[in-house]
């Protein structure tokens, strides 16, 4: 069920933001980042799953990387590339933008960014901010990463959100500073005066999926534009080890419906037409002279 404006199929972008299970923000509160060498892994077993999931669909999709999980699976990063999927940067260690400043920032994005290119043997020109944690106190942001090599970066969501949000942002690709990269924002729904998520992650297994698949319907007929979906490895795996120090609201926004995420993905990559974040806005970011 390929979603068309007129006679051109729409493509929407499928991403993975690859990270282990410990090392979501949830679970910040009671994991410190000295602990995580102590906990099992289970990031590279869940993203190799994926990838043979997306080979079998015929998918090619974004993995926004960690550099942490770069430095200790260089043999996962090799995969994607080889798979012919996006490698992108997904920061060092999933620390959030809005808790850095400047310089710091710099120098977790260089970092981040220099490993997964001598990793992946490509050009790395993609970036995703930890939970969405560029908003509008940080936009200084968008300069330091097209100084540092960076061509777009998909990290607003325009919503309300106890964690992160911007909902005052445009919903389509724009460049919040002059000098800045290019930001193609997480998708959402407009309804009744206000952006609903529908971009998937954690909103995706809470709710009917349903609302999933007629809201991105709704962006590709009547807004006419792709939208993106996102998901985490660790959202597959039902199996990987609880946090016993989780609080309530932690463990329902982690471990709901584990269990069904991917037969739940297997329908979205059949019934929609995926690609990588790149190739889905080629032409934005040719327009906009970010390439």
């Amino acid at each position: 069920m390929t979603r068309t404006t007129g006679n051109a199929p729409i493509c929407n972008a499928m991403t993975v933001d690859v990270e282990d299970y410990f090392q979501v923000q949830a679970f910040a509160h009671c994991i410190d980042r000295k602990d995580w060498d102590a906990f099992p892994r289970r990031v590279d077993l869940n993203t190799n799953r994926i990838l043979d999931q997306f080979e079998a669909a015929g998918v090619k999709a974004t993995f926004f990387t960690l550099g942490w999980v770069a430095e200790r699976f260089p043999e996962l990063i090799r995969r994607i590339v080889a798979d012919g999927h996006e490698l992108a940067s997904h920061g060092w260690d999933h620390t959030r933008v809005d808790s850095q400043d400047p310089e710091t920032f710099r120098a977790d994005i260089r970092r981040t960014r220099a490993l997964l290119e001598d990793t992946g043997g490509v050009r790395v020109t993609g970036y995703r901010a930890a939970t969405f944690s560029i908003g509008a106190r940080n936009l200084w942001a968008f300069p330091i990463l097209r100084q540092e090599g960076y061509i777009y970066s998909s990290s607003i969501n325009p919503i309300h959100h106890d964690l992160y949000g911007m909902p005052g942002a445009p919903r389509v690709p724009f460049r919040p500073d002059t000098d800045g990269v290019m930001e193609i924002p997480m998708t959402t729904v407009r309804l009744l005066g206000r952006n609903w998520p529908c971009s998937g992650g954690g909103y995706f297994r809470l709710l009917p999926t349903m609302l999933y698949r007629t809201g991105l319907v709704r962006v590709n007929d009547h807004d006419r534009q792709p939208g993106i979906f996102y998901f985490h490895p660790w959202e597959i795996d039902a199996d990987q080890p609880r946090i016993p120090n989780a609080g309530w609201k932690s463990r329902l926004r982690h471990y709901t419906n584990l269990d069904r995420m991917a037969g739940d993905l297997d329908k979205l990559l059949r019934d929609f037409a995926w690609d990588r974040m790149d190739a889905v806005y080629a032409s934005v970011l040719t327009d906009a002279g970010a390439v």
